[in-house]
């Protein structure tokens, strides 16, 4: 996964789509609003976001007690922290400090955090990173609706589908270079086939969970390319993954977190299509 790591870092001036679908620089800050869904978050739906820090910022006050997740708006590792975040209402509670990868402070390496990548959080004196580690940390560490069902074989089937996340991101990427339609569409069917499993709602464990935000930001970016450059839609023939976008895509957590996908294609069209 080293490789597309990389092809994040340089992605760091990406845009991110307001409510209304205007595309709003996040050079300064704006205000997101959506239709609240369920009143224990209701109250938090809004939220202004800062501009990203640069190599000029100064070093903002560390472990000083308030919980800090430090993230770039374009970075889809990131993106999975921050949607964990949103969706248990810890806007209050956890302050996002987002980064420009390009451009990044020094001080991010030398007193934050050493691997000097995205997502991080600052909690209790300590520095945490991995996506998917601080989903789950954060899930067992903070207040809100728990991510993770109690459903013996639903955590069984969270665990294989967690496994299994390298291998669908690293069949699509390669994909990009050949036929996609041939070489993802296993990697989509997979995803249909898992959300198959549990009858009693339409995401991966039937409610939405830790699961659920490992894959979307994913699925978001490969949706997106796939269809504007290859004319390939990853729902045809897919009903159960269809739903499952359509319900994410009603969730105020995941909605504000989303990037503009005209830039998102710019950048995917430069990494993967102009170099062959």
């Amino acid at each position: 996964m080293s490789y597309f790591l990389n092809l994040f870092e340089s992605f760091s001036e990406l845009r991110v789509v307001g409510e209304s679908g205007d595309r709003l620089p996040v050079a300064r800050s704006f205000t997101r609003q959506g239709t609240c869904r369920t009143k224990t978050w209701c109250d938090r739906a809004q939220e202004n976001l800062p501009p990203p820090l640069d190599s000029k910022a100064e070093l903002p006050p560390l472990f000083d007690g308030t919980p800090r997740l430090y993230i770039s708006y374009s970075c889809p590792f990131a993106q999975r922290a921050w949607i964990t975040r949103n969706y248990k209402g810890l806007q209050d509670k956890i302050k996002l400090v987002p980064l420009n990868l390009q451009d990044r402070p020094a001080w991010y390496k030398e007193k934050v955090y050493p691997a000097n990548k995205v997502p991080a959080l600052e909690h209790n004196g300590k520095v945490i990173g991995e996506s998917l580690d601080l989903i789950k940390y954060v899930d067992s560490n903070f207040e809100g609706p728990s991510l993770l069902p109690d459903d013996p074989e639903k955590r069984k089937i969270a665990d294989e589908l967690f496994s299994h996340i390298d291998t669908f991101t690293n069949d699509v990427y390669t994909s990009f270079k050949g036929d996609p339609a041939k070489q993802a569409g296993p990697a989509f069917d997979y995803l249909e086939k898992a959300l198959d499993k549990f009858d009693d709602g339409p995401f991966f464990l039937g409610q939405f969970s830790q699961v659920d935000i490992a894959y979307i930001p994913f699925v978001e970016r490969f949706q997106i390319f796939l269809s504007e450059e290859f004319k390939y839609d990853i729902t045809a023939g897919r009903p159960k993954l269809a739903a499952w976008i359509e319900e994410l895509n009603k969730l105020d957590a995941y909605k504000s977190t989303k990037a503009d996908p005209k830039q998102l294609v710019e950048f995917y069209r430069s990494r993967f299509v102009a170099k062959q």
